[in-house]
């Protein structure tokens, strides 16, 4: 049974519906990512959901109860919100800001008692914030406040969290530590997270299911890998230059306009940073030849003008080698990212005796060396 979800539930501001009919349903011990483009409608739904927002149609259930029938007070011992509004709380510790979270426990005078205390000193121990308990809430840095507010959020012990960019703000350290303290308390407390991401690649990492949000509807829902692929991502954010690549969950530049003049022989996820540095340079490249179950394989097809491919654990047969050579006759220089050549790799070691006899010249050091040394 869900513990929260919505029945054809229109949200937005004042008369004007941005998402219509939005149908949710979130059990425990599930993370739910909203992704989708800037303006379409992510942050207005969650505030519906949370009901900070009134719904303009439609319902959204708590535990199977109307939310909009539930006293606020018994609402806050189930559900607990962490969105990315600006709060500057006035003379107020972290540890006060954490305590807050025990409000709907402690009654009007907000007196905490000795368990209250316990659990704001485990949830700041948690969200690795204890040696910020003490300072001054409106002297931290963005990153800070995120990591103290969703510690509140936590300190509410509640069954359903609901989170509007909760890694805004975060530099990667503190992203994956908080997404993985959200993973963490789903599986120890069974609780239910509905979350919005920009980041796609922790969206894809992180969800159990995700809803992709565009032109004022739930556009596709499902699992993360059966959702997020290239042609969808692109898509869904209109994106006309560069692409998503969900076999590494990374954002790729365009290919390099031009023809090529450098053929580069990787595999094994040794070419990828050397793509990477043509790409940035502007410089068109040949690569192969790669197996298309290889590492380097999503990564070259996005960035080369040609990759030279295989299938998947087949030896590479004459004519792919022969026409990687003719390709590699059109270059002036070569790139050999390969320190040895296995049985199903041979071509590559031919290809690399054609590119010396061919007289090109071979770019190698110049790309695989440690950035100290450049």
């Amino acid at each position: 049974m869900p513990i929260l979800s919505t029945e054809n539930l229109n949200a937005g501001y004042g008369r004007t519906v941005i998402l219509e009919n939005v149908n949710i349903r979130l059990a425990p011990g599930q993370i739910l990512t909203l992704i989708g483009p800037n303006g379409a409608g992510k942050s207005t739904l969650l505030a519906t959901i949370a009901g900070r927002l009134d719904p303009l149609g439609g319902t959204v259930f708590l535990k199977n109860e109307e939310l909009s029938t539930i006293p606020p007070a018994r609402t806050a011992k189930t559900l607990a919100v962490m969105t990315t509004e600006r709060q500057d709380p006035e003379l107020m510790t972290c540890r006060e800001v954490v305590s807050l979270g025990r409000y709907p426990y402690t009654g009007r005078l907000g007196i905490t008692g000795p368990r209250d205390r316990e659990i704001i000193e485990e949830t700041m121990a948690l969200t690795e914030i204890t040696d910020l308990a003490d300072r001054d809430f409106t002297k931290l840095s963005d990153g800070q406040r995120q990591r103290v507010l969703l510690a509140r959020a936590i300190c509410q012990d509640p069954e359903v969290l609901i989170l509007d960019e909760p890694s805004s703000f975060l530099d990667i350290r503190h992203k994956l530590e908080l997404l993985g303290i959200l993973k963490d308390l789903v599986r120890r407390k069974n609780i239910a997270v509905l979350m919005a991401l920009h980041e796609i690649d922790l969206a894809q990492k992180f969800s159990d299911f995700v809803l992709c949000v565009a032109g004022g509807k739930i556009d596709r829902a499902g699992k993360p890998d059966e959702i997020l692929t290239e042609s969808y991502i692109r898509t869904l954010y209109g994106m006309t230059r560069g692409c998503y690549l969900p076999e590494s969950g990374s954002v790729e530049l365009p290919a390099p306009e031009g023809s090529p003049s450098v053929f580069v022989i990787g595999g094994g996820g040794s070419g990828i940073p050397v793509y990477r540095a043509l790409a940035r340079e502007g410089r068109a490249f040949y690569a192969g030849i790669l197996h298309e179950s290889d590492l380097d394989f999503p990564v070259a097809r996005a960035l080369a003008t040609e990759v030279v491919g295989a299938e998947a654990w087949e030896s590479f047969s004459e004519e792919r080698i022969e026409y990687a050579k003719a390709l590699m006759e059109t270059c002036t220089g070569y790139i050999c990212t390969l320190e040895s050549f296995g049985t199903m790799n041979r071509g590559n070691e031919e290809l690399k005796a054609c590119a010396e006899s061919l007289g090109l010249r071979d770019l190698s050091a110049d790309y695989m060396r440690p950035y100290s040394e450049t």
